[in-house]
């Protein structure tokens, strides 16, 4: 008897403990609309959001900030770290950017998040960052001095991401940026702006680790995904992607860190882009490498260069004809890439003068082109290629189409 009632006590005080750690766990949420929100499309909602953020970010166990349906301006805003739990951001209806440039002041952002860990971005809400009200004024290839305009989305020192089921629509500039960030993993996210509208690439990643992209659209006017300098460990699958300018390592060389590593890219599409998957230096370059990058299983439909390495990348001015890139490309697959191209130049292998392309593997490539030039081609400079399976363009033939004179044709 003494025994039974023992066990009866020990098993609802479990159940009590267990029932208290739930609630604990359960973040509280700090709804933008009682914190002085208005979903108007008209109204400022920045102080409510960062009141709302940092009411959450002080909450111990966590908090979550929610945009209910309806349109929130919110003017550009930095949130940050470090908090006392797990801290999320629901949008449920749509966040309106400030129409044109604000100010004269470079800013390089919409929504900023910076130093938080553990952070998780859903709702499958919209961000609208009004870009034609301001694309006119990026005019940085001819001006050096050029003000930046703002991602939508920048992620500065962020650890233990997690960016679910979210739109992007129309960013003045880059769409989602992520500097120095780690353990970060973006799925079924939307991201679209116009075929010409400048620099808003959909994702772009700089001196960050263990990023994962999966199972995403992304349809812009630049890079759907550009990986810079000090990234590794990167995986991308099931992302479609045009338009745009493909999916870019690079452009490398300018910086002091110009290092990318194991970058995995595979079961994507691309559909009417400028590239497919591209890697890209700048000639001159300070040195760097990249190494054990994974291409496998891509589909490309109508894509003006499906298969680029580009070791003299010089979309303006400031770079030489007769010095090289000191940028290593080294281990590289190319596997199981099959479709078509909208111009002869299926497969584009430059590489450097003084750091020759090592160990760049292509198995089982099938790009055809239909056209007025001829059949599809490879073309190599200075490159050591391994080929298996099946070569369509055959591996390095002679192209039919004009090369610059310094472009080395292995046949």
């Amino acid at each position: 008897m003494v025994s039974s009632l023992v066990g009866q006590f020990v098993c609802f005080v479990f159940l009590v403990v267990v029932s208290i750690s739930r609630v604990r766990a359960k973040q509280t949420v700090f709804d933008v609309t009682k914190n002085g929100g208005v979903a108007d499309g008209k109204t400022d909602n920045s102080k409510a959001f960062t009141d709302a953020w940092t009411q959450a970010c002080q909450t111990i166990g966590g908090g979550v900030i929610l945009f209910p349906t309806g349109k929130y301006l919110v003017r550009p805003v930095i949130l940050k770290g470090e908090c006392k739990g797990p801290i999320g951001l629901q949008i449920e209806g749509t966040l309106l950017a400030p129409q044109g440039v604000q100010s004269s002041v470079d800013i390089d952002h919409w929504i900023k998040f910076q130093h938080v860990d553990n952070l998780n971005i859903n709702g499958g809400g919209l961000l609208d960052g009004q870009g034609p009200s301001a694309w006119h004024h990026n005019n940085c290839l001819e001006d050096p001095e050029c003000m930046r305009l703002p991602a939508n989305l920048r992620f500065d020192f962020v650890t233990n991401l997690n960016i679910d089921h979210i739109t992007s629509i129309n960013s003045k500039n880059l769409h989602i940026n992520f500097f120095a960030c780690k353990d970060v993993k973006v799925t079924n996210v939307n991201i679209s702006a116009p075929a010409e509208s400048p620099n808003t690439d959909g994702i772009h990643i700089g001196s960050s680790s263990n990023v994962q992209i999966l199972d995403s659209v992304i349809a812009t006017g630049d890079d759907c995904i550009s990986f810079s300098a000090g990234s590794s460990k990167i995986t991308v699958s099931g992302v479609h992607c045009g338009p745009g300018h493909g999916m870019s390592i690079g452009s490398l060389g300018r910086g002091n860190n110009n290092d990318v590593s194991f970058v995995d890219i595979r079961n994507c599409s691309f559909v009417g882009t400028d590239n497919g998957v591209r890697i890209k230096t700048w000639a001159p370059s300070k040195q760097g490498t990249v190494s054990h990058v994974y291409v496998e299983n891509i589909r490309m439909e109508q894509v003006k260069n499906p298969i680029v390495i580009d070791q003299n990348y010089c979309p303006a001015r400031r770079c030489s004809a007769t010095e090289s890139s000191q940028i290593q490309i080294v281990d590289v697959k190319m596997i199981n890439i099959w479709g078509t191209s909208s111009t002869p130049n299926a497969v584009t292998l430059k590489c450097s003068e003084t750091k020759p392309c090592q160990n760049i593997q292509l198995r089982d490539i099938n790009l055809s082109y239909k056209g007025p030039e001829g059949p599809a081609v490879s073309a190599c400079s200075k490159v050591d290629v391994i080929t298996d399976g099946k070569q369509n363009p055959p591996a390095c033939t002679k192209p039919v189409i004009q090369v610059p004179h310094n472009f080395d044709v292995l046949n």
